[in-house]
C-alpha cells in the first residue's frame, strides 16, 4: 500500500504523452512544404530570418501576414526556398533572394522548429505549473512541481504556449495565455543563448507585431 501510494505522488504531475491541444505544439521530424506568395498590397510576405550555424531559422512572422497563413513559425528552418538550398546562406542574402521571387508562388522546404523542445506539464490544484519566468525566460522551476518531473531546465525561453507562439508578450500576457489553457499545458522552449541570437534584431515594435494567433483545430 505505501509503495502505491508514492507511486500515485511520483506520477501525479506527470503529463500524457497524447491528448489535448499537444497536436499544435508538437515539432515533427523530416521537411515539410510550405507555399506561399508576396502580398499584393505590400510585396511582402511577412517574415524575417536570422542565421545561425550555417542555417537560416525564421525569427519574426508578422500578424495577419502570408506567411503567418502559410503556416511559418518561428525557430523554423528554412531548408530550401523555391527548390534553392539555402544551407550556409546569411539573412542578407535570404532576404534579397526572397525579394527578387516571383511574387505569384514561393515555396519553402522547412523543418520544424529543430532549437527548440516541447514539455508537457499538468496543472496543480491551484492551477500552477510549476516554474517562474522574467521576460520570458523561465528563472526557476518549483521543487517536485510538475515542470521539474517533465524536465523542465532553467536558461531557455518560452515560445509557445499550446502552439500559439506568445514570443515578444509581457510577462503577464504569458501567463494570462497559461491560465486560458487546459489543466494539461504544453510549453515550448529555446536555448538562451539561442534565442538571443534569434531575437537580437527584432525591436520592441516588431516584437508587437508578431503573429500571436491561436493555432487552428487540425
Amino acid at each position: 500500500k505505501q509503495w502505491y501510494q508514492r507511486r500515485v505522488a511520483i506520477t501525479a504531475g506527470i503529463a500524457p504523452v497524447t491528448g489535448g491541444h499537444q497536436s499544435h505544439a508538437e515539432i515533427k521530424q523530416g521537411v515539410r512544404q510550405v507555399v506561399g506568395c508576396k502580398d499584393p498590397g505590400s510585396g511582402k510576405i511577412g517574415l524575417s530570418v536570422e542565421s545561425i550555424s550555417k542555417g537560416v531559422f525564421v525569427s519574426y512572422v508578422e500578424s495577419g501576414s502570408i506567411a503567418a497563413k502559410a503556416g511559418l513559425r518561428f525557430g523554423d528552418q528554412i531548408v530550401q526556398i523555391n527548390g534553392q538550398p539555402v544551407a550556409g546562406w546569411n539573412k542578407k542574402k535570404t532576404i534579397e533572394f526572397l525579394k527578387k521571387a516571383d511574387p505569384s508562388q514561393i515555396t519553402f522546404a522547412v523543418r520544424d522548429r529543430p532549437f527548440e523542445r516541447t514539455i508537457t506539464c499538468v496543472k496543480d490544484s491551484s492551477g500552477h505549473i510549476g516554474f517562474q519566468f522574467k521576460k520570458g525566460k523561465i528563472n526557476a522551476i518549483v521543487k517536485d512541481s510538475s515542470a521539474a518531473r517533465n524536465g523542465m531546465l532553467t536558461d531557455h525561453f518560452i515560445t509557445e504556449i499550446d502552439g500559439q507562439n506568445v514570443v515578444g508578450m509581457s510577462d503577464d500576457k504569458i501567463l494570462k495565455v497559461i491560465k486560458s489553457k487546459d489543466r494539461t499545458v504544453t510549453v515550448t522552449v529555446m536555448p538562451e543563448f539561442v534565442y538571443d541570437h534569434m531575437v537580437k534584431h527584432l525591436g520592441s515594435s516588431l516584437k508587437k507585431h508578431m503573429d500571436h494567433s491561436e493555432p487552428t483545430e487540425l
